[in-house]
């Protein structure tokens, strides 16, 4: 996945979440996964195949949603055919008749999203629900950890990317077995297979070195698994480039090595990645209640002073809670022209607003969330932007005690 901002997954997640609300009728909801080098001819040819089957369809009304459904995802495949834009990635076509209530309230309905990361397999799916598993496994994690398995004969290197694991290297030792000769012998004997051992971990080091070094601006953390004492021996030694060994997360014992002892090392290590998902995070809204605290803090809250002060080019980091439910509307009134902005929060009704120059009723012309603006005024500015989840105590506090809405400023606007 290409880097994605904090805003960016905000906005994905909120339209996963909204497409897997939506429930068909039967089998009549098309999912359709297009990676980039599907030809787009060959999908037309499918559905018009598609198209002739559907008409054994018994029930009338399923035949015509399915048909429809059809129709329309051959339509945007031709609307993309001539625009010739460019899908690296590929794209996600979602289309189906989405019931509003009883029967007869079904409303065609059609999503496409450009995924963060290359389609791998093309997708016809006819469900009842959406498919989206793919989509969510994308955005399950964007970072980059190293995990290596090592002990006295192999060692396994691998990148894991959300849920992609992708083996690197496969090392084998030549480190023969204990061997009872006795004496001497024994002795010198012992000395090969120490310093053989010490070549194979020098060797592991190079290529840890090789793998990581590259992209360690990107990897937030290694893991060293495996059987034994080997992995404890590597870590202690001088077998690591310094900025490596500063990223190694911990160490856990597995009973396999190779790429059953990579899963087995992900899968012991799961708590101290995720702890280490929401590091940055608490972080973050620490370093704002520190200002907070501060006589001369640089710190604001709360919707009017944080919209005021990032208008102003004031904030540095906007922090916003993923628990914000608040929609920012457009009002205008269609008798004289009065134009507003205001906030409305979850549960709270404007429909009956009045122009205050004119007391007639105002038009809601523009609806957006409160998240969605306010990142998009940060954006324009120039302030970094982080969606906090309540997952954590520190994400709990911004939204229960500052309304989910905080900044730390650049200057001091008091």
């Amino acid at each position: 996945m290409s880097e994605v901002s904090s805003k960016e997954l905000y906005e994905f997640k909120k339209s996963l979440k909204e497409l897997a609300e939506k429930k068909g009728k039967g089998t009549e909801l098309v999912s359709m996964y297009v990676p980039p080098t599907k030809q787009l001819s060959d999908i037309i040819k499918q559905m018009r195949d598609e198209l002739g089957q559907s008409a054994n369809i018994k029930s009338k009304t399923t035949r015509k949603n399915v048909q429809s459904a059809i129709e329309v995802i051959m339509q945007r495949i031709r609307m993309i055919t001539n625009d010739n834009k460019e899908l690296p990635n590929g794209f996600v076509l979602f289309v189906g008749m989405i019931p509003k209530g009883g029967p007869g309230t079904e409303k065609m309905e059609t999503v496409v999203i450009e995924p963060p990361e290359e389609i791998q397999t093309y997708r016809y799916i006819c469900d009842s629900t959406f498919y989206l598993e793919p989509l969510e496994d994308m955005i399950a994690s964007k970072e980059v950890y190293g995990i290596a398995v090592i002990d006295r004969n192999e060692a396994t290197i691998a990148t894991l990317k959300g849920k992609r694991i992708n083996v690197v290297a496969n090392l084998t030792s030549g480190v023969p077995g204990k061997h009872k000769a006795g004496g001497q012998s024994q002795r010198r004997f012992d000395r090969v297979i120490d310093q053989l051992a010490h070549e194979f971990l020098k060797r592991i080091g190079t290529h840890m070195d090789d793998e990581f070094l590259p992209i360690k601006d990107d990897l937030k953390g290694i893991v060293l698994g495996g059987p034994g004492g080997t992995k404890e021996d590597y870590y202690n030694g001088d077998y690591m480039h310094y900025e490596l060994k500063d990223k190694v997360i911990t160490t856990v014992d597995t009973s396999y090595t190779g790429e059953f002892g990579i899963r087995e090392t992900i899968d012991k290590a799961s708590g101290a990645l995720e702890e280490l998902g929401v590091i940055q995070e608490k972080k973050l809204v620490q370093r704002f209640l520190a200002e907070l605290r501060d006589d001369h803090g640089l710190y604001s809250y709360g919707e009017k002073e944080v919209r005021t002060n990032l208008e102003m080019g004031a904030v540095d980091v906007l922090l916003l809670s993923e628990d914000l439910k608040s929609k920012r509307l457009t009002l205008d009134c269609q008798a004289c022209g009065f134009h507003a902005e205001v906030t409305q929060k979850e549960g709270q009704k404007v429909e009956d607003l009045t122009c205050p120059q004119c007391n007639e009723k105002m038009k809601i012309t523009q609806e957006e969330d409160l998240i969605e603006d306010l990142a998009n005024i940060a954006e324009e500015l120039g302030s970094s932007v982080e969606i906090i989840s309540t997952e954590t105590e520190e994400g709990s506090q911004l939204y229960r005690a500052f309304g989910g809405i905080g900044a730390i400023l650049r200057y001091n606007v008091r």
